[in-house]
């Protein structure tokens, strides 16, 4: 007697179809599974057999064969218990097999039969929607299911459940779409960018980094509000469009992270301290999960102290800051995740803090400073589009408190219309690249002239070069302009201040 179960394995973001075959035979009892199943799959037997009987069901004292197709793909975790459990019923006739045909089922199954929440739902409920077939996942996790759900997912809290479903003696309701209060984005409670006081040119080196979605870095003393500034950057981005946030709810769900009420578009902000290991940051593990930058997907990766983290964990965003995604490659398996993030990094002068501070002397060599800055190499400085001093305010400007700053709310909305201005034509400014960054950047001769001058002048790199037109791009969105003209290249110019030839620096000036 065969018994077909059809459920979804989880790889990355992804979560390729898995059949259950489950077949009795005659000889002595005996349960074996099949199909390059982990130690958490094989462990199954025990929970099914347990589910089985404290359930009520006969576990039939048969031999058993169940393979996991196909058999080249690694299966791990719990989740397949219930399909497995499934196929046992159906193939020993005590629940109906054709009524598993249009379904596909995930979940664990504890000692008595109730089913526990897992990891990955989101990618399992859209992969079964396109082969055309419903999915069954545990009712822990039909908070998160209902994000995608289109009438075409059920939950159910334990196996009887489920059996009664299929053999017609109870009816599951599918699970409703979420509500638009879980969907949307709760601005309210958020820091607001009018807490900041003075700073006029970091302030607007934010929006402009928000408009284009530009990596920026702050650097300056400690305690001028480095930190204070990055953490508004998520305020002032429009909240994610539908695609970008089902990919960023995927990728929190692979990593069993709970999806909070009014934050399921809002662009996440991830801040991992210094002493964050490369997979860490990027993902890994014996069974690959995402890392740091996988989690601020379609958001923002804030580094503080970036000087601190270690050298090889620096290095390992350089490639992922370019094309968008990491491929993290293991014997059994290579598994990508998605990585478009912006970069906010924040670092002092030196290593006291304080050069260039107008009252507090520094107390560092020259060759201190240089090793401090040494810690971020050149490739990785050349990936900032923005490099913005955040200088030392004075007693008067932190003490005024008539409410000169502009709110969050406003400063989204001139974000929200330079971003249209993009789209409408193809990208964000800061995936600009080839032929369309030249399209879409065109200067005249006065603006040749000018960043000849300038590569000349400060040292530019080709790939500096092409991160001051994508800004100068930006600056003219932001001002509703059509062309780039030299008003924006001088202001793009004067937020790479840390390109310099050696030793014209403002990092190592006191």
């Amino acid at each position: 007697m065969l018994a077909i179960v059809h459920s979804r394995a989880s790889i990355g973001v992804s979560a390729p179809s898995v059949t259950v075959e489950v077949h009795l035979s005659g000889g002595l009892p005996a349960l074996s599974i099949v199909g390059l199943p982990e130690t958490g799959v094989r462990e199954s037997r025990e929970r099914v057999r347990s589910a089985l009987l404290n359930s009520g069901f006969e576990f039939p004292a048969r031999r058993i064969t169940i393979n996991l197709a196909p058999a080249d793909l690694p299966k791990e975790g719990g989740r397949f218990d219930l399909p497995i459990a499934l196929g046992i019923l159906a193939a020993s006739g005590q629940i109906p097999a054709e009524s598993l045909s249009q379904c596909e089922f995930v979940g664990e199954l504890s000692l008595d039969g109730a089913l526990r929440p897992l990891r990955g739902i989101l990618p399992a409920v859209l992969a079964a929607r396109s082969e055309g077939r419903k999915l069954l996942v545990p009712q822990a996790n039909a908070r998160e299911a209902a994000l995608a759900s289109r009438d075409d997912v059920f939950s159910a809290s334990h196996l009887l459940t489920v059996c009664e479903h299929l053999g017609g003696q109870g009816k599951l309701v599918p699970i409703e779409p979420s509500s638009p209060e879980f969907q949307g984005v709760q601005r309210d409670s958020g820091p607001d960018l009018s807490d900041v006081r003075g700073q006029q040119v970091p302030r607007r080196a934010l929006e402009v980094a928000a408009a284009g979605n530009h990596n920026l870095l702050f650097f300056g003393p400690p305690g001028t509000g480095k930190s204070m500034l990055a953490s508004r950057l998520p305020g002032i981005l429009p909240e994610l469009e539908d695609a970008a946030a089902m990919e960023v709810a995927s990728v929190h769900s692979v990593a069993g992270l709970d999806i909070r009420d009014g934050q399921w578009r809002q662009p996440p902000f991830r801040s991992p301290h210094h002493t964050a290991s490369a997979v860490a940051m990027v993902g890994g593990g014996s069974s690959p999960r995402p890392g740091e930058i996988s989690l601020a997907h379609c958001g923002v990766l804030f580094l503080d102290e970036l000087p601190e983290f270690e050298r090889r964990v620096l290095e390992v965003l350089r490639e992922p800051m370019e094309t968008g995604e990491i491929a993290i490659s293991r014997a059994a398996r290579q598994v990508s995740f998605p990585a478009r993030f912006q970069v906010v990094g924040a670092m002092n002068p030196c290593p006291c803090g304080y050069s260039g501070h107008p009252s507090i002397e520094c107390q560092c060599t020259p060759q201190q400073v240089m090793r401090y800055r040494s810690r971020v190499s050149g490739p990785l400085l050349d990936r900032f589009d923005l490099h913005v001093e955040v200088p030392v305010q004075t007693g008067d400007v932190l003490m005024h408190n008539d409410g000169d700053g502009e709110p969050s709310g406003v400063v989204r909305e001139r974000v929200a219309e330079a971003r249209a201005r993009q789209r409408s034509r193809g990208q964000l400014n800061a995936m600009l690249a080839g032929k369309d960054l030249y399209a879409a950047c065109q200067v005249d001769s006065e603006g040749e002239r000018l960043l000849a001058g300038s590569m000349d002048k400060l040292g530019l790199s080709a790939r500096a070069l092409h991160r001051v037109l994508r800004v100068a791009r930006t600056l003219a969105d932001l001002g509703q302009s059509d062309r780039v003209n030299s008003r924006h290249l001088v202001e793009a110019l004067g937020y790479r201040q840390m390109d310099r030839k050696q030793g014209h620096s403002p990092m190592v000036s006191s």
